[in-house]
């Protein structure tokens, strides 16, 4: 044997981390706790969830039947702690864990995790936020939908989803969607609880029944956050025995008429220093005590300076556009020859039915004849803005109101509300990451719903691993009081673990003559681990 021969190098590079948090959460003990072992298996269907996890933040895009392949020059038997061969990690043996994992049933086991998690490690969580996106899938997923048979599926078991056209905010109306629902917690932006809808499913139908939902499964005395589809009599009554904060649509005419009449608070100086403090420099606001639905609520009416100024903009931007349209409209009504007085006045009617901001009006109806001595009718009119109109969307613009059902037994300060509100991008934060291009969103290659929705749990495990990692190691700098370059080399305390992860590439484990060790473990690489937890230092030290 040569000596080249008896030297192996495998990549470890970022993936030791993920390794480590995943066993810091115990994810394998509880996949296999679930599911069972079989000692005939050369792999137990926890390991594969943790490969599935490991090549999920692998951040390489490669879906799923190629998943043998991006293990092929990674350190397999480091990262997996077992006698493990790629080709053990093939499509048909990660279908069957995929089978078992929703037959077992998805949400059981992620509340188990997150469980698991809450126990380990100190997650604030006074705030919960929930929102949802969709995911646009390929394919025809024909299912028959009979109502009489989904009732039936419904008393037996959780009925698979329905894979289907809906509202679409990935702007790809021509496809096929489901629906994803996801509380996190402020702290972290950790993800407590995911659930998979059909693709037309309605927000306003669903959200308080996943709050309800959510509440039985995992019992703490959260304050849920959302926008304002869960803003309804119905789920307000549904969700009366929780703490929630939302925001009131403007469809309500209540909210109207409190946007149009009531002036928000004018700023006291001592009050300036505070708000500037909590970044809420741009904002006034208005408590009104409400009831609506039933239940007695706090009505926080805000002005943003900064929303104003842009949607007073866009207004204006509105009226000229409308002001160019209305000409076009003017000479083509004045223009036309009407056979009689209630046609021009129905033409004129139609246009107006365009028009928002301004209006045609009839100043006179002219009986005339045509070349052919045929007795016609012209319209003179003119164009006039809509005062009434144009002032009520003056006053409502930069305005927004916020509801809370925590009126006298655990009031909040305003300021509170409002910032608790602004974080409700903590979900958008993990949508953005959910269908990143190089997340392995690409493998909706599936055939099954049921697929789909394991799929989307696998990935939401992936989104908690790697939100805890990065709260981990934001919170050890800030007590450590140092700081890490960035990628733009500017120090900072709150680095992306994408970044850490850019950090660790060319890290290899490798094997010479029989000893193993791990090189390029620079200084700086030292120091970030020293911040993670020990089982993530276990795979390099």
């Amino acid at each position: 044997m040569s000596y080249l021969e008896e030297i192996q190098v495998k990549n470890l590079d970022h993936l030791g981390i993920v390794a480590g948090l995943i066993d810091e959460i115990g994810i394998v003990k509880i996949i296999n706790n679930k599911l069972g072992i079989d000692v005939r298996e050369k792999i137990s269907a926890g390991t594969v969830v943790k490969s599935i996890l490991i090549n999920g933040l692998g951040f390489v895009s490669r879906p799923l039947y190629l998943f043998s392949q991006f293990f092929q020059d990674k350190a397999i038997e480091k990262l997996l702690r077992e006698r493990i061969k790629p080709d053990y990690l093939n499509d048909d043996k990660i279908g069957r864990v995929m089978d078992e994992l929703y037959k077992y049933g998805l949400n059981d086991i992620f509340i188990e995790v997150v469980l698991e998690v809450i126990k380990k490690i100190k997650i604030d969580l006074k705030y919960s936020h929930l929102d949802s996106t969709s995911f646009h899938l390929d394919g025809e997923y024909k299912r028959e939908e009979d109502k009489e048979k989904q009732e039936e599926e419904k008393i037996i078991k959780e009925r698979p989803i329905f894979i289907k056209k809906g509202y679409f905010r990935d702007h790809r109306p021509d496809l096929k969607q489901c629906v994803l629902d996801l509380i996190t917690s402020q702290d972290g932006d950790i993800p407590l609880f995911v659930r998979v809808g059909d693709g037309n499913e309605s927000d306003k139908a669903v959200f308080g029944k996943v709050l309800v939902e959510f509440k039985k499964q995992i019992k703490f005395d959260s304050i849920m956050v959302c926008d304002s589809a869960l803003y309804g009599q119905e789920n307000l009554q549904l969700i009366q025995h929780l703490k929630w904060i939302t925001r009131v649509p403007m469809t309500i005419k209540k909210a109207k008429e409190l946007v149009q009449n009531i002036e928000v608070e004018e700023v006291k100086d001592e009050d300036k220093e505070k708000r500037s403090d909590l970044n809420l420099e741009s904002y006034t606001w208005k408590e009104e005590i409400v009831t609506y639905g039933g239940i007695k609520q706090t009505w926080l009416i805000v002005l943003s300076e900064k929303r104003q100024k842009s949607d007073l903009e866009k207004l204006e931007k509105q009226l000229s556009q409308e002001e160019k349209k209305s000409q076009k409209f003017l000479k083509e009504i004045q223009s036309e020859e009407f056979e009689h007085p209630q046609a021009a006045r129905y033409k004129l009617k139609a246009i107006n039915k365009k028009l928002r901001l301004l209006e045609i009006k009839e100043v006179e109806l002219i009986e005339t004849y045509s070349k052919k001595k045929e007795k016609i009718y012209k319209m003179i009119s003119l164009i006039i803005k809509k005062d009434e109109e144009i002032s009520r969307k003056t006053k409502e613009e930069g305005k927004f109101i916020l509801a809370t059902n925590l009126v006298e037994e655990n009031k909040l300060e305003a300021s509170e509300i409002l910032i608790t509100y602004k974080n409700q991008q903590s979900t958008e934060r993990g949508f953005r990451f959910l269908k990143d291009p190089l997340f392995f969103t690409d493998s909706f290659f599936v055939g099954k719903p049921e697929r789909i929705e394991t799929m989307l749990f696998l990935m939401s495990l992936c989104l908690l691993i790697y939100n805890l990692g990065q709260r981990e190691l934001r919170n050890c700098l800030k007590r450590v009081k140092k700081a890490i370059n960035n990628q733009v080399e500017k120090v900072t305390l709150r680095p992306t673990l994408r970044w850490i992860f850019q950090c660790f590439q060319g890290i290899h484990y490798v094997i010479l003559n029989g000893v193993k060790q791990i090189v390029n473990l620079t200084e700086e690489r030292r120091f970030i681990l020293s911040l993670l937890p020990a089982s993530c230092q276990r795979y390099y030290l």
